[in-house]
């Protein structure tokens, strides 16, 4: 039941002014693609590891296509070619192409059918790998269990892989349910994906595939050993977006932070290649069954929390209606929002109120991410304590489905094992006395509260229509979003995009939303 009495001809027109806005958006998708795109494309074909000089070898294969003109044709198109005409692995290709041995698009062409019988045959092995990860998951959670929502989630971010684990473990000892493994400052702005494992990174550690297949293994290793399991989340954003998710699915993560327009915002990655590689990030991630961290969080650490609020309400039913497209059902959005508002605001408790309660029911399904304060975290470490653990009464209050703790020592340092135990221990008590407060009480009639989240949801819904109207990339020059203004032709990563020839195809999106070939 509706404790807001929120107006559901408002939630509908919202709602229909997302899709119609995504619509948009998913017709300029499907007519183009990225390197990025297409280098997770021949990972997901098998081709892995680095060239004498350290050069990923998807990248040494997506480059030679793109030097030969044949971007818009699609790696599965100029692989599956060189498999037939060769007999070449794809792997054995991308070292010969590394070697300079091959042109991929040199070679003599094979008939299309034989080229995407070829392709899908190999396709369809790496999807069936990801669905078994996907059963490995749910069969672990069937046997072990898993802790109550909200899951508790932290971070770790030492820079090194191996202290990594053991910061891990030990905060899923202490009661952590998922582990954020938080990716080094600027890799968002590689277009490339470091191979192996590392032991240096500056405020975070390196997103590889094999520091994903470390960390898997160590929370299944804790996990079995408490009898809970323990979820694995990174960030599948910036310039090599899919190909993380690809990693991702692989190796069995279970979360990932993936925005629909956070990269744009926030890290001045083009808008026209980020929202083509979010879809497909968005395939991927939603067939493996990982769930997806949205970031309209950070619209507040750049605008002001009470003012901004109804933009983020606008970008959860955006990113709702861009994961919808891509396959990603209700149950895997974790829509972010956050606990921002300046401390000395009065009242400011039950504004925030009003705002999480209003995602709850207008996101019913979805499993929102809450995320705590930061931007008014002065250092005062018993002030901060107090400001997390408000945090955590809303949340539990509002039937949140993860939390991001938030540390007494945000704005000093990364966090200490002993920072991280305090945090879990302020949730963990409160969370339990307060477990079944939400359902024990009601709102005033036309109190505080409702009227916070009628004007929130008002000006949402005029925002969304303005935006239908004028189309999301002019809104995004606009500055429209976390007060920050983009151009459709700036930014990084443009050189990336290319417009799909005749003929083009993807065999990964048609096996994992289309149902088949």
């Amino acid at each position: 039941m509706s404790k807001l009495n929120l107006d559901k001809n408002l939630i509908d027109s919202s709602r229909n002014a997302a899709k119609l806005i995504a619509e948009d958006i998913q017709n300029f998708i499907d007519d183009h693609t990225t390197t990025s795109t297409e280098r997770t494309v021949a990972r997901l074909l098998g081709v892995d590891g680095v060239d004498e000089i350290d050069r990923p070898l998807p990248n040494v294969v997506i480059d030679n296509i793109v030097e030969g003109g044949g971007l818009g044709q699609g790696a599965a198109y100029w692989i599956g070619n060189a498999v037939v005409q060769t007999g070449d692995t794809p792997q054995k290709i991308a070292e010969k192409i590394s070697r300079g041995e091959v042109d991929i698009t040199h070679l003599p062409a094979a008939k299309e059918e034989k080229i995407q019988d070829t392709i899908f045959e190999m396709a369809e092995e790496t999807v069936s790998r990801i669905k078994q990860n996907r059963d490995k998951r749910s069969e672990l959670i069937d046997t072990l269990g898993e802790g109550k929502k909200p899951y508790i989630y932290v971070i770790v971010a030492t820079g090194n892989i191996y202290e990594d684990i053991v910061q891990a473990q030990a905060a899923a000892r202490q009661g952590a349910d998922v582990i954020a493994v938080i990716r080094t400052t600027g890799q968002s702005l590689l277009d490339y994906v470091p191979y192996g494992a590392t032991t240096e990174g500056f405020g975070g550690t390196y997103a590889t595939q094999e520091n994903f297949k470390l960390m898997r293994k160590a929370l299944d290793e804790v996990g079995e050993d408490i009898g809970r399991y323990i979820r694995l989340c990174n960030y599948c954003s910036g310039l090599c977006m899919p190909e993380i998710a690809a990693m991702g699915a692989l190796e069995r993560l279970d979360m990932m932070l993936n925005d629909a327009l956070y990269g744009i915002l926030f890290r001045d990655i083009n808008m026209q290649r980020t929202l083509i590689d979010q879809y497909f990030s968005r395939v991927i991630n939603g067939y493996a069954g990982i769930i997806i961290n949205t970031g309209e969080d950070n619209y507040l650490t750049t605008d002001d929390a009470v003012e901004a609020a109804h933009t983020v309400l606008a970008s959860q039913f955006i990113n709702e209606q861009f994961a919808l497209k891509a396959g990603i059902p209700e149950e895997q959005m974790g829509l972010g929002h956050a606990f921002e508002m300046d401390p000395s605001l009065e009242n400011g408790f039950l504004y925030e109120l009003a705002q999480a309660q209003m995602a709850r029911e207008i996101f019913p399904n979805a499993p929102l991410k809450y995320m705590p304060p930061t931007k008014y975290m002065t250092g005062n470490i018993f002030k901060g304590h107090i400001q997390d653990a408000l945090f955590n009464m809303i949340s539990i209050m509002t039937g949140q489905g993860i939390q991001l703790l938030g540390m007494l020592t945000e704005a000093i340092h990364t966090p200490h094992l002993h920072d991280r135990y305090l945090s879990i221990e302020n949730a963990q008590y409160i969370f339990n006395n307060a477990r079944d407060l939400g359902n024990e009480i009601s709102f005033k009639e036309g109190g505080i509260i409702q009227n916070r989240a009628a004007e929130v949801l008002k000006n949402a819904e005029e925002l969304l229509n303005q935006i239908a109207g004028e189309g999301l990339f002019q809104t995004i020059e606009y500055g429209k979003f976390g007060g920050v203004k983009r151009s459709r032709t700036g930014g990084k990563g443009l050189n990336g995009v290319a417009k799909k020839a005749e003929g083009y195809f993807n065999p990964f999106i048609q096996l994992m939303v289309g149902g088949g070939r």
